[in-house]
């Protein structure tokens, strides 16, 4: 089955179930997100929010990438962090004892899809004192297609914010800080877009919103 498929039909990826819900989300241009949240007549088309984050550190991913909510589990964010880390986790899909789990008490972890469920990458974070965690897409050439992040069938919870990233995001951070040898990045979260210029709003050049 192509990775498409298993995308919309609700697979797991590389680990089975890992609650993925079958709807495919695909990316918004950056007015209509804008025309979302400045215009309340137009909030009825939405069809969930997005969360934008900054990379500050290294340089050469000096961009602000797009991600989702968990839909049914997680906290939101109440707190804006001007200055934290994105430590990526190791190993990367975080489904177990985390071997840098020390880094990323009081930070952000990259965490990779995959081997377990959503909900069970972000309590293991949670459980490492982790303040939020973002979950890359293990589809490391996904740079447009989103999925919701559901529960799973455990019915557990987790308190900490939860997010999807696109696969080709993800991979482009840890290549970036492979290269530089750097154990993180330096990010501000969440981001305000509508109150950013136009010319200063700076995608990936990947991708395209």
């Amino acid at each position: 089955m192509s990775r498409q498929g298993e995308l919309a039909g609700g697979g797991a990826g590389a680990g089975g179930g890992d609650g993925c819900n079958p709807v495919m989300l695909p990316r918004w241009p950056a007015w209509l997100c804008l025309l979302l949240c400045l215009c309340p007549a137009a909030r009825g088309l939405r069809i969930q929010e997005y969360l934008y984050f900054q990379v500050l550190s290294p340089g050469d991913i000096r961009y602000i990438f797009t991600a989702t909510p968990a839909k049914d589990f997680g906290g939101a964010f109440n707190t804006r962090y001007e200055q934290i880390f994105l430590v990526p986790a190791d190993p990367p899909e975080a489904c177990g004892v985390l071997n840098n789990g020390v880094f990323i008490e009081g930070q952000i972890a990259l965490v990779e899809r995959g081997d377990c469920s959503f909900l069970s990458k972000t309590r293991i974070i949670q459980e490492h004192g982790g303040r939020a965690v973002i979950i890359a897409d293990n589809a490391y050439d996904n740079d447009s297609s989103y999925v919701e992040m559901i529960q799973d069938s455990t019915k557990q919870t987790a308190d900490i914010p939860a997010l999807f990233l696109l696969g080709r995001d993800g991979y482009m951070i840890r290549r970036s800080l492979e290269q530089h040898g750097l154990p993180w990045a330096v990010i501000s979260i969440p981001v305000n877009v509508s109150s950013i210029p136009t010319y200063e709003l700076l995608q990936p050049p990947w991708t395209f919103w």
